[in-house]
């Protein structure tokens, strides 16, 4: 015997706050009642009663006996007490549907997911209607999508519903959290079921099983090729050339030769023939020269039983070189500099030319002032004292270049020994200004982060002793990338599977100065130890990752297919049972108990209530004594 709605600590608290309050009632003293009497001689005899004081006792036990009674049986009928064995009478199931990337292949009988889900309906209405199910969604993480569940119109609507994903099934943790379920649940009698392929990633180490497991598994293809991994660089030598690397894969049994092609735009760019071993992996490399934005696409020319990693497409952003427009009386002197940079494209115009806003995005200044000022970013070379940016305090001749700040990007690398400028301006630095390089009696380089954003050398670097420095073309490098962070960044985007990805940064870097975000902007979480980061995200989309140095953008496009098969232990019951042997049954007694109760608190008001006199028989009675 087991009550179905209420454990037993819940029916005992309930039943003993009801009999406590009821039997107060009964020991409270009767409410006093307003009499008419014919004579003041009856209330000479009431005050001549001695006051007595008498314990409280229940003057009506039977009467209380009868309601605790009738209250005892409904509160039966209400937690719906049944007669038998809960473990008996109920088994508990916990089926385990697989939604992996690889449940898209498609078999004999349609796709792996369609199989999995048409042998998990059937073995749910092999069950007797009193077991329960709880169906769980085996992914990257096991998610239930039911309870312990009797409706089957329920359970066979979740198992309908339920669609592959792109992560790989993580076998470990489902089973881990089926085992759990169980042990939480009244009964052990039930099954953990798993339907599906049961390719996994690995990792931990199955649980054990015991008897109580089964598996229903469904028929694999042998054959299938696909894109591990495609991942596209900018190129630090070339601007507008990209560098696109493609991994590809042969899982199946046999070698085979297939065809890679690659598109942008609509137009092929590169195709190759790749010779794939069985179980292993062939990498591929080509360029892709291009300034403009675009879709790339990386197409394995196959047909095998999943098509779904057979395709990447990716998103080029423009990749033109940071245009930079110069205006000075002797462009010898800067465009072998700025030349040898590949990241730039440089026009040189007269300052006679001058306009605040030219067709660039940076601006450089040689030595004049011009009529009005810039509307761009620029490089102020050695500028007048009248129309300079910047107040210049005095002019020194003879000085020593003493100190670069390091601690800026600006002055990032920069290292010189002995410099010594024959003339330089000294800047008055006001609040918000960067000193980039100094000397003993100011600041000669300075930059002004306020829109837009200009940099100030009171010295003309190809003038002086510094260009016979390593430090200029590093220094016209940094200056630039301060000035247009987007031209310089460096930026790579890699296409892969969505779950548990590992990125190697350029060196050690601060998990402060690290930023990863969702398409949608959320932040993710990650861990960072040196120079490997780790995060995860178990939906499909595009993560970016922020670093100092430049920009990761993760594509996870493709589904991830892992290589490791369930092993099914030997004990492990198989397929969809024929028939299973008839539970002990729980008979319902809320019914009978229901009426009993009933039964018994009308029979106490029967033997001990006084019915209330109707409302038109008292205004008779006194319209009697009225008249």
């Amino acid at each position: 015997m087991f009550l179905e709605n209420l454990t037993l600590l819940e029916f005992l608290a309930i039943l003993g706050a009801v009999s406590g309050l009821v039997l107060a009632l009964y020991l409270l003293d009767r409410s006093k009642r307003k009499l008419e009497v014919s004579t003041l001689r009856f209330w000479a005899a009431a005050q001549q009663i001695p006051d007595r004081r008498h314990r409280k006792r229940i003057q009506q036990p039977w009467s209380l006996l009868l309601q605790l009674l009738g209250l005892l049986l409904l509160l039966l009928a209400m937690a719906q007490i049944k007669w038998g064995s809960r473990a008996a009478a109920v088994r508990e199931h916990v089926l385990i549907l697989d939604a992996s990337a690889w449940m898209e292949a498609r078999g004999r009988r349609g796709t792996l997911m369609d199989e999995a889900r048409a042998q998990s309906l059937a073995y749910l209405r092999s069950l007797p209607p009193s077991d329960r199910v709880m169906l769980v969604r085996a992914e990257a993480f096991p998610t239930p999508l039911t309870g312990m569940e009797k409706n089957r119109e329920v359970l066979e609507a979740a198992i309908r519903g339920v669609q592959p994903g792109s992560a790989a099934l993580d076998l470990a943790g489902a089973l881990s959290f089926a085992r759990r379920m169980r042990t939480l649940t009244a009964s052990n009698s039930g099954e953990i079921v798993f339907a599906g392929a049961g390719r996994h990633a690995g990792g931990d180490s199955l649980p054990e099983l015991g008897g109580a497991f089964r598996i229903l598994a469904v028929e694999e293809p042998e054959e299938n090729l696909g894109l591990r991994k495609v991942a596209l660089r900018r190129s630090t030598k070339e601007a507008g050339l990209w560098e696109v690397f493609v991994s590809a894969r042969n899982y199946g049994p046999a070698p085979r030769t297939v065809t890679l092609a690659a598109q942008f735009g609509h137009a092929p760019v590169a195709s190759r023939v790749l010779t794939l071993v069985p179980g292993n992996e062939q990498s591929v490399t080509f360029p892709l020269r291009t300034q403009a934005a675009g879709w790339l696409e990386i197409r394995l020319l196959s047909q095998d039983a999943f098509p779904r990693d057979n395709r990447v497409v990716m998103e080029v952003p423009e990749n033109r070189p940071l245009r930079v427009a110069v205006y000075t009386r002797d462009a010898t002197l800067l465009r072998p500099l700025l030349a040898s940079n590949p990241r730039l494209a440089p026009r040189f115009f007269e300052p006679a030319a001058w306009t605040p806003k030219p067709d660039a995005d940076v601006m450089v200044i040689d030595a004049f002032a011009p009529p009005s000022p810039p509307s761009l970013p620029c490089i102020w070379i050695d500028p007048p004292e009248t129309g300079s940016p910047v107040q210049i305090r005095r002019r020194i001749k003879d000085a020593p270049l003493s100190r670069w700040r390091s601690e800026h990007s600006l002055g990032q690398g920069l290292r010189t020994a002995d410099l010594r400028l024959d003339s330089a301006s000294i800047f008055q630095a006001a609040p918000g200004d960067i000193v980039v390089g100094e000397t003993p009696e100011g600041p000669a380089i300075l930059a002004r982060p306020s829109q837009p954003k200009l940099v100030v050398l009171g010295f003309h670097p190809l003038r002086s002793a510094m260009r016979y420095e390593l430090a200029t073309p590093l220094l016209f490098a940094n200056m630039f990338q301060w000035l247009s962070p987007e031209s310089f960044r460096l930026w790579e985007m890699d296409a892969g599977a969505a779950g548990s990805r590992v990125l190697s940064l350029d060196g050690e870097v601060a998990a402060a100065d690290v930023k990863v975000v969702d398409e949608n902007g959320r932040r993710l979480p990650f861990t960072l130890h040196g120079s490997t980061l780790r995060f995860f995200s178990a939906t499909p989309g595009t993560v970016r990752v922020y670093t100092p140095s430049g920009e990761i953008v993760q594509s996870l496009s493709l589904p991830e297919v892992p290589e490791k098969k369930f092993e099914v232990p030997r004990n492990a019951r198989r397929g969809v049972p024929r028939s299973w042997p008839a539970g002990a049954v729980a008979r319902d007694l809320w019914q009978i108990l229901a009426l009993l109760g009933g039964a018994v608190l009308l029979l106490e008001w029967l033997l001990f209530g006084q019915p209330l006199k109707p409302a038109w028989r008292i205004r008779l009675g006194r319209l009697r004594r009225a008249a």
